[in-house]
This record gives structure tokens, C-alpha cells and sequence, in this order.
């Protein structure tokens, strides 16, 4: 259980409040009518403004982190950490540039810029499940229920207002200037608790007397398998939503490539905070029947009032700053990606476009509301999503920014079902597979296996036809 001073809860909604006036307000500055203006603050997003937004953005399954830590101790860095680190180094060099340079607005617009009309429809589908915000809704609900006991469902409403209401006003200025806010709540949330563990519980000798042994594991006992498959996860990055926003958000190719090298060092410190809270928490707390409230419980153990409420905004801030961010994706990629494609037209005005993506905001948020109240299970949700549209993704956006990678658009196509379907299909199927080794087999593995098969066909396929027509040719 856990129970609150009233200085707590007036800092918690004192920030909820803040929350909702830097969004308002920064959206009101002057008339938005532009849909670069609206959907990417007119390109014009400098390298600290961009790292800011970045960093925030980054973490929203804080209570996932949580229960991970809980559980597996540093592994949940190795799995959760390390990997993105590496491929957010990649990208930052082989992709921030280019996508800067190419000056679209999503991942669809590219592919279908590449690959065609028809995979860039189903491409704005996948992602359109992609970043649904369910997930991050379920978690602030879920806390909102934990502190002020209302029902979860109005509880779920109410996420999803405080993640959404500003950004139908101001659009992605909005989400930028909230997510600053959101950048500064985390870290001094954070900073305070494991500040507060150092002095009054104990250092690392308490935790390595007191932990099991494999908490400092780097593998925490897993299978090297298991380790492989969270690094495969970790390609997600490459076709990050929100990381190909900022990234045509941005100033410049610079501004785009250096912020995320420079957000990846405030990642490795919020990480260090949020692994150590965790490790801390399971050594306070040994028998926690729910990991999943690790933190809050933890707090609750710890922490003297007022300082309770800090953290508790902290950890609303971390899922609200990426729950703002993935509505405002998936109310774009409905509004310009789907329904201005069907409704296109001559007489069609920015202005339009802006209010279907209005529309897809307010529509996205009673889609998560309602996946939220009926799975109920934020690594379902996590899992079903990134398994079912990842697979038919990655490989298509790589050869869609380098020529050797690319493919024709009849194997894009193939790749784009085959990957997700398959994907689909062998989650449903390994059900029926108890007991077996098969088991063992993500559906996302299955997923790329067949994506990688048809893409290396489908360039295989391409150089075969420029061989030949050069031969002709001489």
C-alpha cells in the first residue's frame, strides 16, 4: 500500500498543471496554419531544444525498467541499455543527415517516395500500430489509480487528456516545450532517490551483500539466446518513429547526428540512476508479489514526504514525455499518412491536413484507451506491437536511404506482408508447439528471418537485371 502527505499530491498535480500551461501556452505564441509548422516546428528545432525532447522521449516504460532490474538486476542495462546505445550510434552517423536532408515528414512519406504508393499505405498502418500510445497510457492510469484511487478507466481518460489536450492546440511545439519540462522532473526525481539510497541505506557493499550474486551478472543467468533476441529488439531503433521526426525536425544533418550522440550520454546516466533505484528497491524490498511497482514502492519505503511527490512526478514525467510524443506520431501518420492519401484531392489545403491530424490525435488516444482497459498488460502490449510491424520494416528503411540495399517494389511489397504476417502467424502457431525447442523462437525472428530472405532475393534480383541490361547495352 501506499499513501500520501498533502504536500505530495499538491506537487503532483502542481505538475500536472505546469504540464498543461507549457503546452498551452507554447502552442498559442502565434497562429500555427502551416503544416510544417504544425507537424515539425517549421524544421527549425536547434541542438539543444533536440536533445532535450530526445532524451525524454526516449524512456517511457519506466515501470518495465523497474520490474526488469527488480528481476534480472545489471542485465536489464545489457538488454535495455547497451544495445541502444550501439545502434543510436549507427543511426546517428549513417541516418540523422540523410533524413535531415531529404526533408519529408515520416517514415511512410520515405517509402513511398522509394518503394511506391502501395507500401507506403501499408508502411503508415504498421506504424500507425506501431506507436500506439497504449502502453505508456496503461502506466500513467495505473499510477493515477495508485495514488488518487479512481477507477481505471477514468483514470486511462485522464492519461490520456494530460498526454494530449496541448498538442491539439500547438502540435509539435507543444510536445517539444513539454517534454523540456519532463526532461528536468526525471532527473531531479531520480537523482533524489538514489541520493536519498546512497545516505540512508547503504552503498554498493549493502547491495552486494544483499543482493543475489547474479544481479551483477552481466548475463543474469540467461541463455546467450536470450541476450541475441533483446539485441535484435534493439534494431527498433532504426525504425523509430520519433527518431526520424526529430530527426526532420531539425535545424540541420548536424544538429541531428550530433544530438543524438550527445543524448546518449544523458541516456547512460538516467540509466545508472533508474538501474540503480532498481537494484536498491530489490535489496529493500525482497519479496515484492508485483515487480512492476518496484519504484513506487520502493519510494513509498524511503522517501519522507514532498520528496515522494517529486518522484512520483518524475516517473509520470518519463511516461508522459514519450505518451505526448507517440500520440502526436500516430495522429500524424493517420492524418497525413492514411486519410490524406484516400481524401486526396486538388482543392486540398494545408489546413485540412492539420485538422485530419487533429482527428488521428483524438482517435489515438480512444484507441489506447480502449486496448489499455482490455489487455491490461503493458509487456503484452510491448510485445504484440514491436513482434507483429518490425519484421517487414527495418530493411526496407535502410534500402530506402542506400541504393545497394534497395529493392524493387514488388519484393518491398512481398517483404512488407511476408515480414509481419509470418511474424503474426508463428506467435499463433508456437502455442500449439508445447514442450517443444521450437518454443523458444521469437515471432519477431521468425518475422526478419523471411524479411532478410526476400530482401537479399529481391537486391539479387536487381543486380541480375543491371547486369544484363549492361550487357545489352554493349
Amino acid at each position: 500500500m501506499v499513501s500520501f502527505s498533502s504536500l505530495d499530491i499538491v506537487i503532483i498535480v502542481f505538475f500536472f498543471v505546469s504540464l498543461l500551461l507549457i503546452g498551452y501556452l507554447s502552442g498559442s505564441k502565434k497562429k500555427i496554419t502551416g503544416k510544417e509548422e504544425f507537424l515539425l516546428n517549421n524544421r527549425n528545432v536547434g541542438l539543444l531544444l533536440f536533445i532535450l525532447t530526445n532524451v525524454s522521449t526516449w524512456y517511457g516504460g519506466i515501470l518495465g525498467v523497474g520490474e526488469f532490474t527488480y528481476r534480472s538486476g545489471i542485465l536489464s542495462w545489457v538488454t535495455q541499455g547497451l544495445p541502444y546505445y550501439i545502434f543510436a550510434i549507427a543511426f546517428a552517423f549513417m541516418f540523422a543527415p540523410k533524413i535531415r536532408s531529404a526533408s519529408l515528414f515520416t517514415i511512410p512519406d520515405k517509402l513511398e517516395q522509394t518503394y511506391g504508393r502501395t507500401v507506403g499505405l501499408i508502411t503508415a498502418v504498421l506504424i500507425f500500430i506501431l506507436v500506439s500510445p497504449a502502453p505508456y497510457i496503461l502506466m500513467i492510469g495505473s499510477l493515477i489509480k495508485l495514488i488518487f484511487g479512481i477507477d481505471l478507466i477514468w483514470s486511462l481518460i485522464l492519461s490520456t487528456l494530460l498526454s494530449s489536450a496541448y498538442l491539439i492546440k500547438g502540435g509539435y511545439r507543444s510536445d517539444l516545450y513539454t517534454d523540456v519540462l519532463q526532461f528536468f522532473v526525471m532527473f531531479i526525481g531520480f537523482m533524489i532517490i538514489v541520493f536519498v539510497s546512497f545516505t540512508e541505506v547503504g552503498g554498493i557493499g549493502y547491495l552486494k551483500t544483499t543482493l543475489p550474486e547474479t544481479h551483477f551478472s552481466i548475463s543474469g543467468g540467461a541463455f546467450p539466446l536470450y541476450l541475441i533476441v533483446w539485441f535484435l529488439i534493439a534494431l527498433w531503433t532504426f525504425a523509430d518513429p520519433g527518431f526520424h521526426q526529430r530527426c526532420y525536425a531539425a535545424k540541420s544533418g548536424s544538429v541531428a547526428k550530433w544530438g543524438i550522440i550527445i543524448s546518449i550520454f544523458f541516456w547512460i546516466l538516467f540509466d545508472f540512476l533508474t538501474t540503480t533505484t532498481g537494484l536498491f528497491a530489490r535489496a529493500a524490498l525482497p519479496n515484492l508479489e508485483n515487480p512492476v511497482f518496484a519504484f513506487p514502492l520502493y519510494a513509498e519505503k524511503i522517501l519522507g514526504n514532498g520528496l515522494k511527490g517529486i518522484f512520483y512526478s518524475a516517473l509520470f514525467a518519463t511516461i508522459i514525455s514519450t505518451s505526448n510524443s507517440f500520440l502526436f506520431i500516430s495522429g500524424t501518420t493517420f492524418g497525413k499518412d492514411l486519410v490524406s492519401k484516400f481524401y486526396s484531392s486538388s482543392n486540398q489545403t494545408e489546413k485540412k491536413l492539420i485538422l485530419y491530424v487533429k482527428l488521428g490525435i483524438v482517435i489515438s488516444g480512444i484507441i489506447a484507451v480502449i486496448l489499455s482497459y482490455t489487455i491490461q498488460s503493458v509487456i503484452d502490449l510491448w510485445y504484440l506491437m514491436g513482434s507483429f510491424c518490425l519484421p517487414g520494416l527495418i530493411l526496407l528503411i535502410f534500402g530506402s536511404y542506400y541504393d545497394r540495399l534497395r529493392v524493387s517494389s514488388y519484393y518491398a511489397i512481398l517483404e512488407i506482408i511476408i515480414g509481419s504476417s509470418t511474424s503474426i502467424a508463428w506467435h499463433f502457431t508456437r502455442d500449439q508447439l508445447a514442450n517443444s525447442i521450437f518454443t523458444i523462437i521469437e515471432p519477431m525472428i521468425v518475422g526478419l528471418t523471411f524479411a532478410v530472405i526476400i530482401h537479399l532475393w529481391g537486391i539479387r534480383k536487381k543486380r541480375s537485371s543491371k547486369d544484363d541490361l549492361l550487357e545489352n547495352l554493349r
